[in-house]
């Protein structure tokens, strides 16, 4: 009998684990057998795949698609492509699934799996079940054909073919080296757009920065050039292209949260009515502003599967996430797609003649950028369900429990919770003013200490 398959490399919404530890092409060859069998059993003929830049990309893709052929499965390698590239296959080519290998924003020796069987984007224990299944040895057998097909000019002709900017924009593009520099480029410059491009040369490696653009530090290079040069905008992306960081030409980050401001007025403009799906990390003033906007907000578990599985659940014609997944089924198919987001949002800006006033418009708060504590695998769950059984919050009016803690208070809000893809607490603070932002960290730095006696803490 093989081995067991490492059980935490099965994460909440996808795999992810340290290639040649707990991450090499045999298991990822016995996941490919298990996710093939899987496809069977819904009716699935072909799953197309497609891979981030980093190096060990090549071989893990084929092993997975090795192991999705002896289930019977026919595969489409779609090449080096950004997720959200992979994800339009899946429509364009007709097959309704797909699997992007990507370590995402992870460090270098990362790789893992996102996963569509037939439309649907796996998670927990769907997840779960393809783990037990290999190990079980229930796998479905046959041979499954091998063929390619490269759908980057198809992805940009149907995104060209609907939006229009009402002006050109001058704009710089950093990708950080990951994967969305080979398409980014050509995508903006189609719809008219004088670009600079920063670190779009494919590296696994990363040698500039890290493609993460939830963290200040990696927007460095961007407020640089736009500080020295005459854009108006800049855009950056992660290591696999589904996730968007914006700033303003003056040097200002515009996180994600007041990104989603923009889209939903701009949505519900033509969608009225309709829920706009937000995560827990997102600033307390995304809610009233959906509500004057005439829509409904909705607050939503942080995780581009739960998103995208509460998005198929109400209909919603847009969600956001503060990671910077941006999710719209008005106009386009739903997944997070970061290239896309910053095009719809190159379509508003356009219509003004000074982006900057717009993006600096949107309201805001004293607030930190994500924060992360680090901690071994498993103890992050542990010590937020142990906070949601025992912790007393001073001054607290709501206490939501949907994923980790968010603690509201009448001045801002408080978040910690476990992520899903590495083991770290993540924090987020915002309140109305710095010193209740200060006071309400001290309500969770004493809890936190309380419960885990010397833990460091990056606030």
């Amino acid at each position: 009998m093989p081995a067991s398959l490492p059980t935490e490399i099965f994460k909440a919404y996808d795999i992810r684990g340290i290639v040649g530890r707990t991450l090499t092409a045999d298991v990822v060859r016995r996941i490919g057998h298990g996710l093939g069998s899987l496809a069977v059993e819904r009716g699935q003929n072909a799953i197309a795949v497609g891979r981030d830049g980093r190096l060990s990309g090549p071989e893990l893709a084929a092993a997975l698609m090795e192991g999705i052929r002896l289930a019977g499965i026919d595969t489409i390698d779609v090449g080096c492509v950004p997720t959200p590239v992979v994800y339009f296959a899946a429509h364009e080519l007709g097959c309704g699934s797909c699997v992007a290998v990507t370590g995402s924003h992870n460090p270098p020796d990362y790789n893992g799996l996102k996963m569509v069987v037939a439309g649907e984007t796996l998670a927990g224990e769907t997840i779960q079940g393809i783990r037990r299944r290999v190990d079980a040895g229930e796998l479905r057998h046959g041979e499954g054909q091998a063929t390619c097909a490269d759908v980057r000019r198809a992805y940009v002709t149907r995104i060209t073919g609907d939006v229009r900017l009402a002006r050109p924009l001058k704009i710089v593009v950093d990708c950080g080296n990951g994967v969305a520099g080979g398409i980014a480029p050509t995508l903006f410059r189609s719809l008219g757009c004088e670009v600079s491009e920063l670190f779009c040369e494919v590296d696994g490696n990363f040698p500039n920065h890290h493609p993460d653009p939830s963290k200040p530090e990696n927007l460095q290079d961007v407020i640089y050039a736009l500080r020295n040069g005459d854009a108006e905008l800049g855009l950056a992306f992660d290591g696999d292209g589904d996730r968007l960081g914006v700033v303003t030409r003056d040097g200002e980050i515009i996180y994600p949260d007041r990104q989603l401001m923009l889209f939903a007025a701009d949505v519900l403009s033509r969608c009225p009515g309709q829920p706009i799906i937000y995560d827990v990390k997102c600033t307390r003033r995304l809610a009233p502003w959906i509500r004057e906007h005439g829509g409904e907000p909705l607050m939503w578990k942080t995780g581009h599967a739960l998103v995208k599985a509460k998005l198929r659940e109400t209909g919603a014609p847009l969600a956001g996430e503060m990671s910077g997944h941006v999710f719209f089924r008005e106009r386009w198919f739903g997944f997070d797609d970061g290239l896309y987001a910053g095009v719809r949002l190159l379509e508003i800006l356009s219509r003004s003649t000074d982006p900057n006033a717009v993006l600096k418009g949107l309201p805001n708060s004293s607030s930190t950028p994500e924060l992360n504590i680090a901690m071994n695998e498993g103890e992050p769950a542990a010590l937020i369900e142990e906070l949601q059984r025992n912790a007393g919050f001073d001054g607290a009016r709501e206490i939501i429990t949907i994923d980790g803690l968010r603690v509201e208070y009448a001045d801002g809000f408080g978040l910690a919770r476990p992520s899903n893809t590495t083991p770290v607490v993540v924090l987020r603070f915002e309140a109305d003013s710095d010193a209740a932002l200060e006071r309400i960290q001290a309500d969770f730095r004493r809890l936190l200490l309380a419960a885990r006696p010397g833990l460091r803490l990056p606030f």
